[in-house]
């Protein structure tokens, strides 16, 4: 299939480690111009290596934190200038602590909104301008499958994220017109440092070890094992690509079949 990405920029926020930096890959190997950000520079200098390598093409990064409206400004003109255009966006994040209602004060729900939700709602408003410029777009923002299961001790991770499907939803019916389509994608147990983290807190709380935490997360996903990052960003390739013609305001979970709710 013919994703139709050659010639675009795509702009993947967090796109050094992770996630978002399989998704960054995997568009370059579709022959998109891809921009990376990230805050930690060395981070997006390895992660440029590893793009260019795996697809023979160049990527551009920018140094930028998501929880700076200015730098998020300066991220979205840097990707925009490049190539003269910008039009695809993948909005990623790191999630936030885990941890239950109680746990947090207004600080770390005031870090997550800013961190998780607006950011968002900042990277999608500065692109949308150059998205009309060129004709179109593709909106693709990463979530987690608490969008639509919440998940226990993730509180502020659930609350966020959910924050960020209601903003697809609502913004997949504001521009269509324009002929930008919004979509999320949520990750279910992938093999990320985040989810090693996740499941060392949860082994720490419950006295368990980490290995019968991953066991009992396995139990639960019909497929027997946790993804990998380059089997999500093939998911977030083609929604974000202009093969998808028809495809938006969706939340879609990469979970190996855990989530049962319909």
């Amino acid at each position: 299939m013919d994703l139709q990405l050659a010639g675009k920029t795509v702009l993947v926020t967090a796109g050094s480690k992770g996630l978002g930096k399989a998704s960054a890959i995997e568009f370059a190997r579709e022959g998109a111009d891809v921009v990376i950000a990230s805050r930690n520079a060395d981070h997006l200098s390895q992660a440029k290596a590893d793009i260019e390598s795996a697809s023979g093409r160049e990527a551009l990064t920018v140094v930028a934190d998501v929880g700076s409206r200015e730098q998020i400004a300066q991220a979205v003109r840097a990707a925009a200038e490049w190539k003269g255009r910008l039009d695809v966006l993948v909005a990623n994040a790191g999630g936030p602590p885990g941890g239950g209602f109680e746990q947090f004060e207004d600080e770390a729900w005031e870090a997550a909104f800013r961190q998780n939700l607006l950011s968002v709602v900042r990277l999608i408003r500065e692109a949308i301008p150059h998205m009309r410029k060129a004709g179109g777009g593709r909106i693709v923002n990463l979530t987690s499958i608490s969008v639509k299961q919440p998940i226990a001790d993730l509180i502020l991770s659930n609350v966020f994220r959910a924050g960020v499907y209601a903003l697809t939803k609502s913004l997949s019916a504001e521009l269509a017109a324009v002929g930008i389509l919004v979509n999320t994608v949520g990750p279910g147990r992938i093999e990320t440092d985040r989810i090693v983290e996740l499941d060392k807190l949860i082994a720490e709380r419950s006295g368990e070890s980490e290995e019968q935490i991953r066991e009992r997360f396995i139990r639960q996903i019909p497929l027997g094992r946790y993804g990998t990052p380059g089997e999500f960003a093939k998911t977030v390739v083609f929604l974000g690509s202009f093969a998808n013609t028809y495809v938006t305001g969706q939340a879609v979970l990469v979970d190996g079949g855990m989530v049962r709710a319909l």
